[in-house]
């Protein structure tokens, strides 16, 4: 008997527009009558003018959280679905607020809406869950049976969030093509051919389009950029599966959400850092002339239009050495992600690749000589050199 083979490739329905929310109420009402939004108290707050005529009608109850995406959280949430008789999930917010409702909704065995307020990842469009300690540290992934049953892209409620939202839902997107290319480029199978190809398009799009859509916000641009980080980049991983995976780009954001200082960085922001970590590690053990010149591009663009290039970037200038070998360990931990890379990751080498993103490009050093070479090996609260 053949293996089944199961795609969750996209939401039941995806509406998008400017002010669409003020026009999908019966849309809403479809699903349920006694919603419960799910979403960050101040989130709820600054868009609850957008949602007053969405929910008009429906008695609702708001579920908000005090901890990110986590088992505390949704034990508290469930009882709130219990405590109100909902018969729907609505997340309103950015990738956990939107990550807790998609899961929750799955264990309550109910629909969920997505209504993204930002352009900073792809959790409004994904059948997946990221799983977090109270105190911010990435657990685990869950894998849902199915895309959200309704996502509402409103223009006019992601153009209030902050500038650096959409930069940094450009990492995480952008991230598609390194880690896809490397973990499934090679597959004959036709979904997986053609998810690595769109994440290549999804590349191009961002390098040709991100600096005048950050320049002109809701412009033309900025809306081709919202879509891409947002849906664009869902339909890649919906396509391609559980075979067009995560690589070393967000290996190295979850080993660093262990470190408690890098907590006021976004998602993306971690995530594109740790695409330099991955071809810094292509550069070092494979003499990868490709992956330099990728490097290169990234480099130039990330300065182009603030992206993180180098630890000190991320605010993690002065960490430890014992720190570094934490998230490094973390990222490297047996079932990671880093594991598709096609050559073996040790810690050592991934805790190089993190002291050098923004190395010349073609000078070769050795992983260790580079880590000797690091600030980080003769910081006073380094714990000693690796």
């Amino acid at each position: 008997m053949s293996t089944l083979s199961t795609l969750m490739v996209a939401p039941a329905q995806v509406v998008r527009g400017s002010g669409i929310l003020s026009q999908c109420g019966s849309l809403i009402s479809r699903l349920g009558r006694r919603p419960l939004l799910v979403g960050g108290d101040r989130t709820l707050s600054s868009a609850a003018p957008f949602l007053v005529e969405l929910l008009e009608g429906l008695e609702v109850a708001q579920g908000s959280y005090r901890y990110d995406c986590c088992e505390t959280t949704l034990t508290q949430l469930r009882q709130t679905v219990e405590d109100h008789g909902a018969d729907l999930i609505i997340g309103v917010g950015g990738g956990k607020a939107l990550d807790t409702a998609k899961l929750l909704a799955h264990q309550a065995q109910l629909p969920v809406v997505t209504i993204p307020t930002s352009a900073a990842t792809c959790a409004a469009w994904t059948a997946l869950s990221n799983v977090y300690s109270r105190r911010g540290a990435f657990r685990y992934d869950v894998g849902l049976p199915v895309c959200p049953d309704l996502l509402l892209l409103d223009y006019d409620l992601v153009a209030t969030a902050p500038k650096r939202t959409l930069v940094a839902g450009i990492g995480d997107a952008i991230a598609k093509w390194y880690e896809a290319s490397v973990s499934s480029g090679h597959s004959a199978q036709t979904l997986i051919i053609g998810a690595v190809q769109q994440a290549r398009v999804l590349r191009d799009i961002l390098l040709q389009k991100s600096a005048t859509a950050l320049e002109n916000p809701g412009g033309e641009d900025w809306r081709e950029v919202v879509d891409a980080s947002v849906l664009m980049a869902g339909v890649i991983g919906g396509l391609g599966g559980a075979q067009c995976r995560t690589v070393a780009a967000h290996a190295v954001h979850n080993g660093l959400t262990q470190i408690p200082a890098s907590h006021g960085m976004l998602h993306g922001e971690k995530v594109a850092y740790g695409i330099l970590v991955q071809l810094r590690l292509e550069e070092m053990e494979l003499g990868n002339s490709l992956a330099v010149t990728s490097r290169q591009q990234l480099l130039q663009f990330y300065q182009q239009i603030g992206l993180p290039m180098t630890l000190s970037d991320l605010g993690l200038g002065e960490m430890s050495l014992n720190d570094l070998r934490q998230a490094a360990e973390f990222a490297c931990r047996t079932g990671s992600d880093i594991h598709h890379l096609p050559f073996e990751v040790t810690v050592p080498q991934l805790m190089a690749a993190m002291v050098s993103t923004n190395a010349p490009c073609g000078r070769s050093e050795s992983s260790t000589a580079k880590l000797s070479n690091s600030p980080l090996s003769s910081h006073p609260s380094s714990g000693g050199k690796v």
